[in-house]
């Protein structure tokens, strides 16, 4: 019995190891996803590649990687579209990619996307895994794969870059890898205007132990105060027990410190840096941001413009029936944040996804683009992995492959629609 008790654990097997059944999974979706997109439009005289790569955002973003920040649209009614409005990390990585390989700046964007998805992929798993277990992880993977607007996760867009960079940043504030976290968070913050939400992750997970400390401390004090009359023998003994060893800090625990300090310290830098610099080159200070998105009609307003948006769909039939789907969807949303709440999810993962959700549902930016908005908010699909784990392993493929193969004739369906903006 001593034998069996003491016995070390087996070793585990390197993250990438468990993560491949993950991966392959994923990359086969995404193949599907592509293939059909591929008949699609070459069924209707159009080049699945190029909606992938040189249409919308993408345009921007490869503009901004051939000749820098400075172009910027008129529109008729005034308002003016600059590409300050988009973050800098993805056009570097496609200045890069042209720069060491012969690929166009849209080439390297396809690039940049198609590897940052595996990236994605595999913090999607480390987070579930480090939850709920491998099974887990591997169906939260697959069910990011398989959303209806998956199709985005392969477009040279920035939004699987961010979920990648948040994915492994959360895994490195659930596994005590503060400046990791930060580096991460702070890379984020250079992505998108959502990374804030990554800061706010790894700050409240940085300074939640602090903030512990303090009540911790104000109670006992306000406790000692209270029982100020006790006996002068009693108060050496709680002299000596504050004394005692097993009170006294663990050994690294000033290098645990400062090492937290220095990741949430990082943290806030890459959003910050970029804001204050479009700042300055706007000339409006710190609010020069705010006054470039309002060029592009995007706000915060609280949900308001969504919900009217939702409300004037009712007015007919065919309409009505897409406003009670995106209804049912925004609730489906809540229910499952809920879900991760009950679960006792993380705090730090539970204030990510709770910031990109209020973030995208409550920004008055263009409503066909808030699926995709929503696509970094991983942590919703957690609640799901864990019933889709728990179901039998015939069942959970059945569902996987009807999931995914809605997603990709809808992906294709989208991109030679409306698409993203």
């Amino acid at each position: 019995m001593t034998e069996l008790v003491t016995r070390p654990a087996p070793p585990r097997a390197p993250l990438l190891r468990r993560a491949a059944p993950a991966l392959l999974g994923y990359a086969a979706v995404r193949v599907l996803g592509l293939a059909v997109l591929a008949g699609w439009s070459a069924a209707r005289g159009k080049s699945a590649y190029t909606l992938l790569t040189a249409r919308w955002d993408s345009l921007w973003y490869a503009r901004v990687a051939a000749s820098g920040y400075g172009y910027e649209v008129r529109l008729p009614n005034g308002d003016v579209h600059s590409d300050l409005a988009f973050f800098p990390l993805l056009p570097w990585l496609e200045r890069l990619g042209h720069a060491v390989a012969p690929l166009s700046y849209a080439d390297a964007g396809f690039a940049v996307a198609l590897l940052a998805s595996l990236a994605a992929a595999g913090g999607i798993f480390a987070v579930a895994e480090w939850l709920y277990g491998a099974r887990a992880g591997v169906c939260a993977v697959l069910l990011w794969a398989v959303l209806p607007v998956g199709i985005v996760q392969s477009m040279a867009y920035s939004e699987s870059l961010f979920t990648a960079l948040a994915a492994w940043s959360l895994y490195a504030v659930l596994t005590g890898r503060w400046v990791t976290a930060g580096l991460f968070a702070a890379l984020a913050g250079l992505t998108r205007p959502v990374g804030m939400a990554v800061v706010a992750a790894v700050w409240v997970a940085g300074l939640a132990p602090c903030m512990t400390a303090r009540v911790r401390a104000s109670v006992t004090s306000r406790v000692t105060s209270f029982g100020g009359n006790r006996s002068a023998e009693s108060v050496r003994g709680a002299r000596e027990d504050a004394r005692a060893p097993s009170l006294s800090p663990a050994p690294g625990a000033d290098t645990s410190a400062r090492r937290r300090l220095l990741g949430t310290t990082l943290a806030p830098l890459g959003a910050a840096g970029y804001v204050l610099w479009v700042g300055l080159r706007t000339g409006y200070g710190p609010l020069g941001y705010l006054r470039v998105q309002a060029g592009w009609r995007n706000g915060f307003d609280g949900g308001y413009a969504f919900a009217r948006f939702v409300a004037g769909m009712f007015t007919s039939i065919p309409s009505a029936l897409a406003g009670a789907a995106l209804v049912v969807g925004v609730v489906l949303l809540i229910r499952l944040y809920l879900a991760g709440v009950r679960q006792r999810q993380p705090l730090s993962v539970l204030v990510y996804t709770g910031v990109v959700l209020a973030l995208a549902l409550c920004a008055s930016s263009y409503f066909g683009s808030k699926p995709r908005l929503l696509m970094p908010a991983f942590p919703v699909l957690f609640p799901l992995a864990r019933a889709l784990a728990a179901a039998r392993p015939g069942r959970a493929a059945a569902v996987v492959a009807v999931a995914a193969t809605a997603a990709a004739a809808y992906g294709a369906f989208w991109l030679n629609g409306s698409g993203p903006p």
